[in-house]
């Protein structure tokens, strides 16, 4: 098997128990980190079942309800969602170590999972809570809403949030990685891209045409070589190495998913970009952001 093919999978490649896809411990080579996506229809429902993970539940479209429980402890949380990824900020539902769940809706759903030790209150982050950041300038303006990072979600190991990229932008640029222990400047993250793909606001074109491209290359922690056009439901994975760009072909917009956790004892997401490409990083300053950003909400999109 290639390297691209033991890291980047086609939407249903991971399909398992009535899950579109999952990764986990049980994947080759997978240790911190893991996600499941799912479509749900009238009369649907999936099981969340492993005590030993936190998660992180994240509606992509559509609404859900979640019974969730940890033994004589039981709740259930609606979460409201949204149309699709490119229509703002959704809430969310933070399930922490020895809390199953019962998700039931109809749409499309993501969950972040990864392995944890220390149990801390289960919470729901409405939408409005969700810090939202535009990072970059120019054409590597893209929107990121930061609902699982250290900053914003009290967790153990997960650090999660979710980055928009207008068509004919850059994002996860520039190349970047987080495979050593340096203290105070990087840390040691697996991460995973989930992708979606869409026309841009007010286009003819079919979703099913809709694409960006990503790439890894390989760095002193090991070898890796992904250089993919991703669609929706498309997953990479990245144990090590530099990362990106993630890049929207002009007439579709690009979401991905990112899930993070690793091995080092504090949970930080602290990155060294590739020093070829790090100034691009200083040209920032004499730019603005891209005037299509700050997305609209589902209320406010054409």
């Amino acid at each position: 098997m290639s390297i691209e093919n033991t890291w980047f999978h086609r939407r249903g490649d991971l399909a398992a128990g009535g899950w579109e896809s999952v990764v986990g411990r049980q994947t080759p080579g997978w240790q911190h980190t893991g996600i499941r996506v799912a479509d749900l229809g009238e009369g649907d429902r999936v099981e969340l079942t492993a005590t030993d993970v936190e998660r992180i539940v994240v509606p992509l479209a559509g609404s859900f309800e979640v019974d969730h429980a940890d033994g004589n402890d039981r709740e259930q949380t609606t979460l409201r969602g949204r149309r699709s990824v490119f229509d703002g900020p959704t809430d969310v539902l933070y399930l922490p170590v020895g809390r199953t769940a019962t998700l039931t809706g109809r749409g499309r759903v993501a969950v972040a999972e990864a392995p944890a030790s220390v149990r801390h209150p289960w919470r729901y982050i409405a939408a409005d809570e969700t810090p939202v950041e535009l990072r970059g300038a120019g054409s590597s303006s893209r929107q990121v809403h930061n609902f699982g990072t250290p900053q914003a979600l009290d967790a153990d190991r997960l650090i999660v949030c979710e980055v928009i990229t207008p068509a004919g932008n850059w994002s996860s640029y520039p190349p970047h990685k987080h495979d050593e222990r340096v203290p105070g400047h990087e840390s040691r993250l697996e991460e995973i891209y989930y992708f979606e793909s869409a026309p841009v606001a007010g286009s003819t074109a079919s979703s099913d045409t809709a694409f960006g491209m990503f790439s890894t290359y390989s760095s002193p922690a090991g070898e890796i070589d992904i250089n993919a056009m991703v669609r929706t439901g498309d997953i990479a994975l990245v144990p090590y190495g530099y990362h990106g760009p993630a890049v929207a072909a002009p007439g579709y917009d690009l979401y991905y998913l990112n899930v993070m956790a690793g091995p080092d004892p504090d949970r930080a997401w602290l990155i060294s970009d590739d020093p070829a490409h790090a100034w691009v990083r200083d040209t920032w300053a004499e730019q603005g952001t891209d005037p299509r950003l700050p997305y609209p909400t589902e209320e406010g999109r054409s």
